[in-house]
């Protein structure tokens, strides 16, 4: 990550996992970012706990309630660990 953040062109139309303030699990398609790294997912889903996660629809993450975040490389097939 340099000066200006991480670089998320190269991660657009990729399924992440963001893991956000709070304890909170995201996960979903990214479709759009800004300067601020405010993220828009799509398909995305909530891992409330280990055996359940709830679909959300698309929905807009702020950047600063992002704490980390990982590529999930594979396609998820039931959206769980």
């Amino acid at each position: 990550m340099g000066k200006s953040g991480p670089d998320l062109k190269r991660l657009m139309d990729k399924n992440l996992r963001l893991y956000l303030n709070g304890k909170r699990i995201i996960g979903g398609i990214l479709r759009g970012y800004d300067q601020f790294m405010n993220l828009v997912l799509e398909e995305a889903f909530e891992v409330v706990n280990d055996n359940y996660t709830k679909d959300i629809g698309t929905v807009v993450i702020r950047g600063n309630s992002v704490e980390n975040f990982e590529i999930l490389w594979t396609e998820i097939a039931n959206r769980g660990y």
